[in-house]
């Protein structure tokens, strides 16, 4: 069986943007486990528009070529970790509309959640997990939460405290497992299909 995949999704698109370094940060820690394979994913590199498919997610029948490149990122991960600003108490408008272009390809998967903003972003975590549990994504117990005050110099360069890194490790610990136990629920559910 080929090692568990776990994309690392920074989930803002503005210019400025602090979240590429806490996903570096999270894909440098997390690179030195042997259980798992990670990889980053940048929405800014998809550039999806305002969602723009006709047909309803959950059918699958996506009409443009983004929506399909995207939908084949999403379906190549076994688990994933949400790197979430925090705006308006929610996560990004960037991220949610890249979460809502697909739906069969987050199902029965697993993730974690790294948050942060003024107050660590930990709203915006809350809310993403609501929007996980309908599409059947497992979101682990464990949350990252980084203060853009502490955590942050003038609130753009990235100096996590060292406890953190603790934190994600326990994260990861509760990731990888379900990631790997969920896999086994897609391919018993691929397999009942094409029976």
């Amino acid at each position: 069986m080929s090692a568990v995949r776990i994309g690392i999704i920074i989930g803002s698109t503005r210019p400025g943007r602090v979240g590429d370094q806490v996903a570096k940060w999270v894909l440098e820690h997390a690179s030195a486990r042997s259980d798992a394979e990670f990889e980053l994913i940048d929405l800014a590199d998809f550039a999806l528009p305002h969602l723009d498919e006709s047909m309803p997610a959950a059918l699958g029948q996506y009409a443009n070529d983004h929506t399909k490149a995207w939908a084949a990122k999403v379906e190549s991960y076994d688990g994933y970790i949400f790197v979430t600003p925090e705006y308006n108490h929610s996560t990004s408008g960037a991220l949610k509309n890249a979460i809502d272009f697909v739906y069969g390809e987050w199902n029965n998967k697993a993730a974690g959640l790294v948050s942060y903003g003024a107050a660590g972003g930990t709203r915006a975590a809350e809310h993403l997990r609501l929007i996980l549990g309908e599409l059947q994504v497992a979101d682990v117990r464990q949350q990252v939460s980084f203060s853009l005050v502490t955590d942050f110099e003038e609130y753009t360069k990235f100096t996590p405290a060292e406890y953190h890194a603790g934190m994600l490790a326990t994260q990861l610990d509760q990731l990888v497992p379900w990631a790997t136990a969920l896999r086994s629920v897609r391919e018993a559910d691929s397999f009942a299909q094409a029976a």
